[in-house]
């Protein structure tokens, strides 16, 4: 588990975010805005898995690729748009990397997982902790920064 790679990843999703410039929706995929807010939540998830693993509490982690497009669609209302979303996921980013450097050896901790993303990944087993870390930073978040990348006009 590389907690520097995982602070680049969302560097480069950020600047892309800040970047702008994105197009209409395509049929059947999350807009920019649905995007950054399934991103934020799933940041919050992972937050309280950490959490959890730091304070010694058994967890059983669950992230499906897809939370229902009414409730990314009211996160995003609550946040004020892309902008507020933004700066809700910088600060959502910085407390997971900031728990993430704390885990030291809770890492290896195994967590019941159960994951999908798309139809690449699929997980529903116990795995360390630091796996599934290492997979939002290797997977999950450069296939959103693509999603995000193909929405410029």
């Amino acid at each position: 588990m590389e907690a520097d790679g995982l602070r680049r990843a969302y560097d480069t999703l950020l600047a892309e975010v800040d970047a702008g410039g994105f197009g209409p929706l395509p049929p059947g995929r999350y807009s920019a805005e649905q995007i950054v807010a399934h991103l934020l939540t799933s940041d919050e998830l992972m937050s309280e898995a950490t959490e959890a693993m730091l304070a010694g509490s058994p967890y059983a982690f669950y992230e499906l690729d897809e939370i229902h497009r009414p409730e990314l669609d009211a996160l995003t209302a609550e946040a004020g748009g892309l902008d507020g979303l933004a700066v809700r996921l910088r600060l959502s980013s910085d407390r997971l990397l900031a728990l993430v450097a704390r885990l030291g050896a809770g890492a290896d901790t195994p967590v019941e997982t159960h994951l999908r993303e798309g139809f690449d990944l699929v997980v529903d087993e116990p795995l360390p902790w630091g796996r599934i870390i290492d997979l939002h930073t290797r997977v999950h978040l450069p296939r959103h920064l693509a999603e995000l990348r193909a929405l410029h006009t």
